[in-house]
């Protein structure tokens, strides 16, 4: 993991500023969910992608190991690994 050796204190509230640097750089805008993990002795924060992860697409939604994946492409992927009856 990398350093940016930029410090943020935390306030009365328990809020940290994210740089904007950072923000730019990860494409984090106003309004985005991140996730909060902790990880050994750390504490981190990961951009949760709100679309499908094949096509990014918004519509008819689920969780299949913690990605999001639409209806249209889940059905594609299944239909691709599913056995043949011959």
């Amino acid at each position: 993991m990398n350093s940016t050796g930029l410090p943020r204190r935390i306030d009365h509230l328990g809020r940290i500023v994210v740089p904007v640097e950072l923000r730019r750089l990860l494409d984090i805008s106003p309004g985005d969910e991140l996730e909060v993990a902790v990880k050994g002795d750390s504490i981190t924060m990961t951009k949760l992608n709100q679309g499908c992860v094949f096509c990014g697409g918004l519509e008819g939604l689920q969780s299949f190991r913690e990605r999001m994946v639409c209806a249209e492409c889940g059905g594609a992927a299944a239909s691709r690994f599913t056995p043949t009856q011959s």
